[in-house]
């Protein structure tokens, strides 16, 4: 017999699955009763087993790992929620590598690059890249994370009075260093270079400085950015280029050198952005720009300036991880990266809605934004670990599972997570028509 105490409770929890990420955003009183409210939203769901988020790994990001979520249930999952693309952060040298540095260096730089973090390492990493890249002439400007160098090459480089015209599916670090400088921001429909040539015309008036922001391959919908033609037309009309290569860097490109490199626009790009957390493996990210340019981003960049620099023992690992991706190795794992992920949407292609997506990040867009939870603790719990999007990172109800692809998932693998993925689009109801 149900009480009604007991029929309380299951509305209650069925009430709270029925909320989403965004309902907790916003309180105008004077009590953060979102807060409270959130916390006790999580932990309902962890009560639950539903919580399927900040589950803690037991293991390195390799093709599969172990998990222990919220509630300390154990896991074993096919791993497509990791951009460890190249496989690099667990590779034997690479480890090694950082192991070096961090008996040489010690655990942390313990200064602010400006002061006296910066190490005889990072003068090896900025060497290297311009190497690697063929650009000796340039300048390497390096940051703690990859979020930090959009936040802070932006923040510095444009002023009060300039404009930012930016893709309307521009990464959130790109946005915040946008409002941080201060310049008035505009956005064109996403790869619409119709659009963007408007917003040109209608803003580069000889007088002001004008920054295009746009990505090489973009992480929400993982399809290629219209490099080219963004180039060509900022060029036109006087306008500067932002590319930020974070899920390209090592990855696209005959050389690794990404999109950029793929559309023939390296040599033209004037602030090209990268992260060190994904082909890389490690943390940190930097700029590759102009030597006047990126002197100056080393001391206005405020979350630069004001922060601690690279970890001197991962940046020994990323040094090798580099030299890595500019050997044979690299180039095996960079095509067999697209060889794993035409293979994945030869699996899924006319069965699940794909979005746009034709790079190694892949999405399978299930739409509404409450099916979050449940879907994502199905896939957990079938043994398929991935990254979920929904609003406000993705537009509302157009929430998506999203895939990141490695040179090191085997064929198999990529066929037990598109079954379990099919299985799912059956359960949840979003199969293709």
């Amino acid at each position: 017999m149900i009480t009604q105490e007991d029929s309380h409770v299951q509305h209650v929890k069925a009430y709270f699955k029925e909320y989403t990420y965004d309902m907790f955003m916003m309180n105008v009183t004077p009590e953060p009763e979102e807060m409270i409210l959130f916390s006790n939203w999580v932990d309902t769901l962890n009560n639950e087993c539903i919580n399927s988020f900040e589950a803690v790994r037991t293991s390195a990001q390799t093709t599969e790992v172990d998990l222990v979520r919220q509630n300390g249930e154990t896991l074993h999952l096919l791993n497509f929620s990791s951009y460890n693309y190249l496989g690099f952060s667990y590779h034997p040298e690479v480890i090694r590598a950082a192991q070096d540095a961090v008996a040489k260096f010690g655990l942390g730089a313990s200064s602010s690059p400006v002061i006296s973090g910066t190490y005889g390492i990072h003068r090896a990493l900025e060497d290297k890249l311009l190497e690697f890249f063929g650009m000796p002439d340039r300048g390497i400007s390096l940051f703690s994370s990859g979020y930090a160098v959009n936040l802070g090459v932006i923040q510095a480089f444009a002023k009060p009075g300039n404009c930012i015209v930016l893709d309307s599916n521009a990464h959130m670090s790109i946005l915040e260093g946008a409002k941080l400088s201060g310049a008035k921001v505009k956005y064109f429909r996403h790869n619409d270079m119709e659009h963007l040539e408007k917003i040109l015309e209608e803003v580069c008036d000889g007088y002001t400085r004008v920054l295009v922001g746009v990505e090489g391959v973009y992480s929400g919908d993982g399809d290629y950015g219209n490099l080219k033609e963004t180039v060509q037309l900022a060029k036109k009309y006087g306008a500067y280029t932002l590319v930020d290569e974070a899920h390209s860097v090592l990855v696209a490109g005959e050389n690794g050198r990404g999109v950029c490199e793929m559309y023939g626009v390296l040599d033209e790009v004037d602030l090209y952005v990268m992260t060190f957390s994904k082909g890389f493996g490690g943390i940190g990210g930097a700029l590759l720009a102009r030597k006047e340019i990126s002197r100056y981003i080393n001391y206005y960049a405020k979350c630069r300036m004001f922060s601690c620099a690279l970890d001197p023992a991962v940046t020994g690992g990323m040094l090798k991880a580099l030299e890595l991706a500019a050997s044979e190795e690299g180039k095996i794992r960079r095509r067999r990266v697209q060889e794993n992920a035409d293979y994945f949407l030869q699996l899924l292609k006319g069965k699940v809605n794909l979005g746009v997506s034709n790079s190694w990040v892949l999405t399978v867009i299930y739409g509404n934004d409450k099916n979050t939870l449940d879907l994502n603790n199905y896939l957990q719990r079938k043994g398929l670990d991935t990254s979920i999007m929904q609003f406000p990172a993705v537009p509302k109800n157009e929430a998506r599972i999203r895939m990141f692809v490695t040179s090191e998932h085997t064929r198999e693998q990529i066929e037990k997570a598109a079954a379990i993925l099919l299985e799912a689009a059956e359960q949840f109801n979003f199969l293709s028509n």
